[in-house]
This record gives structure tokens, sequence and C-alpha cells, in this order.
């Protein structure tokens, strides 16, 4: 009797061996069955973003003249563009090219300009920052001041009729504006300096 139970004891053990392994083979073809398609689906996340910052990186190159001409074609027949050529056409428009052809060798050449300031502040709906009205070679600009604030104070102290030596290497224009737009990098006043542009961060 002792070694019949024995004996069923034992195969009561086998049975229930057997009845564990068989879920932990289940378990793991479960687990293996879940963690495929996450490893798939980290897979392609992954390679999205890599294809993300290739393709950032190949519209950070700069364009060829092909494709500067084709974007160019591009923006003149779109509103803006249609808008902007119509201003230029305008008596505005023309007298502001006209204006800013006055001082391009001095902008291109970056050479002294003698301005006279005509107003301390911009025309109304400007958002240029800060700036002032001034008459150079006989016409009218917006001379505008990218300046950190530790450098307004000798600009504030600016007065109407001021005599400046403006240097710029930057000049635009747009419709919102009837003057062209002077980028001051360099302004001095009785021969001292009063504004000198801060290189850009990463830039300059």
């Amino acid at each position: 009797m002792e070694n019949k139970q024995k004996a069923l004891n034992k195969s009561d053990l086998s049975a229930d061996r057997s009845m564990m392994i068989k879920p932990a083979k289940k378990r793991n073809k479960m687990m293996y069955v879940l963690i495929l398609p996450l490893v798939v689906v980290s897979g392609l996340v992954f390679a999205n973003r890599e294809i993300k910052n290739e393709s950032k990186m190949l519209s950070s190159k700069p364009l060829s003249a092909a494709q500067s001409d084709a974007e160019k074609k591009k923006w003149v027949v779109s509103p803006d563009g249609i808008k902007f050529k119509k201003w230029e056409s305008s008596p505005t428009g023309k007298n502001v090219h006209v204006s800013a052809a006055k001082i391009r060798k001095d902008i291109n050449e970056f050479t002294d300009m003698e301005a006279v300031v005509t107003a301390l502040t911009l025309p109304p709906g400007s958002r240029l920052g800060f700036g002032v009205m001034a008459r150079i070679n006989g016409a009218d600009y917006i001379v505008n001041f990218e300046a950190e604030k530790s450098q307004l104070a000798p600009l504030y102290s600016l007065k109407i009729n001021d005599k400046i030596m403006v240097r710029s290497r930057n000049m635009s224009y747009a419709p919102k504006y009837s003057y062209p737009i002077v980028s001051a990098e360099y302004v001095e006043r009785d021969n001292k300096v009063i504004f000198k542009r801060l290189p850009r961060k990463g830039g300059c």
C-alpha cells in the first residue's frame, strides 16, 4: 500500500509539473506575440524619426539657382506676390525704390551715411521695434535698431535735427511702409559711437 501511495504521489507530482510547464510555454508564446509587435512598432517609429531628420537636413541645404528661380516664380503668382508687384508699380512703391537707389552703393560698400533725425517715432502701425526717421541724401528713411536693452540709453538720447553717421549692410522695403528700412549696424554722433549692433547668437 505504501509503495502504491508513493507511486500515486509521484504520478500526481509529474502531472502537476506537466500542467505547470504547459502554461509556462503558453505564457512564453504569448509574451513573444506581444513583444514582437512592440519591437516592430519601435523600429518603425525610429525609422520614421530618422527619415524626418534626414528630410530636415535636406531641406536646410541652400537652394540651387534653378530651385530659387522656381520658388520666385511661384511666389510672383501668389496673392502676396501679386500684391507686392502692384505696390511696386504704385506711386508710393516707385518713390521707395528711388529712395533706396540713392543709398544702395553706401549699403553695398558699408560706408558712412550722414543722416539727420527727423522724427523720434516710426509711422503708425510699425512693428520694427525701436527706430527713428532720418533724412539721408535728400530722402526719408526708417532707421531701425536691433538693440539690446543695455544699448538703448544712448539711442533714447537722440533728438530731432541730431546729425548722426550711420553704417548698414541691409536695406529692405514692404508695402506696409512708405519708406525704405535701413537696419543700422553702427551709429556715431559727435564722433562718438552710440550704437554698434551685437553679433546674433549663432550667427554674425
